[in-house]
């Protein structure tokens, strides 16, 4: 592997592997395997999400956002964790932090209409929760959802390459999988002095699912933590998707692959009273997917790192470090 610090995220073209040309594809995948085992975070172009797609999906979420708290809150579902509809205001801290973060969200998984009846995983997710105020709102998000999907799809075959693995390694184990579109909103703050002092956008994290795939993610605030310390800013152009790797991948590879810390950052004073939209696809395998580390990212030198354990068992873990589930 070639040790590489680098000052600005890699950015790829899908393309150069899903073409068909077998040099194009070796390459991105030898690139993707660098980024990844430095870096954790590359931006991708032509991933399959069009312009005018994205630009309804962000004007429905203004809307959903502008409404009243009391709106909002009849679509909140702390019973299932808040894994379908709106989370409120500061629900949702990094882990080991009790400060919430300074956003609200909604979320939106697998359309159950979709999930053939004979797979039992039907069974075990809750249903997605619509607005009754945004009768668009459905039918864009579900066309986003499955084109991310397909493009995270994508990335596992090369990912599964590049590991020495065969290429549709983690297609049965994404089969309806548990991932989730989430729409955030990071709310003005009128009054800076009323907010906690260590309250921020999103404190330093890594995502827990397998990768996330992030669109619009031009905003300033995101940044990412290098190897050496250093925070870099995470700058995509409009036309690319940031893609970074999460816990999940980071558990099975042994840290091979690094679910790098990441954060949003508040802007400067004088900006706190505007908002920032962002919408990131956490792609969640199915539940039953064993995470134990590959045999062949253990050795003597990067011995077994992590307890074995199924995606569901660590999904339950993490969720309740949030303070999304009790």
């Amino acid at each position: 592997m070639t040790d590489i610090l680098y000052d600005e995220i890699p950015s790829l073209d899908l393309a150069d592997f899903t073409s068909g040309n077998a040099e194009k594809k070796a390459a991105f995948v030898k690139k993707l395997g660098d980024a990844y085992q430095n870096i954790g975070f590359v931006a991708i172009k032509n991933h399959g999400l069009n312009q005018e797609l994205q630009d309804r999906l962000y004007a429905v979420i203004k809307e959903f956002f502008s409404l009243s708290d009391k709106t909002k809150t009849k679509y909140e579902k702390p019973e299932i964790g808040f894994q379908r509809g709106y989370t409120g205001k500061g629900k949702e801290h990094a882990k080991g932090r009790n400060t919430g973060d300074l956003k609200e969200f909604y979320h939106v998984g697998q359309d159950l209409a979709a999930i053939p009846d004979t797979d039992p995983i039907k069974a075990e997710y809750p249903a997605n929760i619509w607005p009754e105020e945004l009768p668009e709102f459905k039918a864009v998000a579900l066309e986003i959802y499955k084109t991310l999907e397909n493009a995270g799809k994508n990335m596992l075959r090369a990912i599964a390459l590049n590991l020495g693995l065969e290429e549709n390694y983690f297609e049965d184990k994404v089969a309806y999988g548990n991932s989730i579109l989430r729409q955030i909103h990071y709310f003005p703050i009128e009054n800076p002095e009323a907010v906690p002092a260590d309250a921020v956008r999103a404190a330093e994290h890594g995502d827990i699912n397998l990768i996330t795939l992030l669109m619009g993610a031009s905003a300033d605030g995101l940044q990412v933590l290098r190897r050496d310390g250093k925070w870099i800013p995470i700058t995509a152009l409009p036309d690319q998707l940031v893609v970074n790797v999460g816990d999940m991948l980071e558990r099975l590879t042994n840290k091979k692959l690094k679910s790098t810390i990441h954060r949003v950052v508040n802007p400067p004073r004088e900006m706190m009273h505007t908002s920032r939209y962002s919408i990131p696809f956490f792609m969640h395998p199915r539940s039953e997917m064993d995470l134990t580390c590959l045999e062949s990212c253990i050795d003597e030198n990067n011995p077994k790192q992590f307890e074995d354990a199924t995606a569901g068992e660590f999904l339950e873990e993490r969720l309740r470090e949030l303070g999304l589930k009790k």
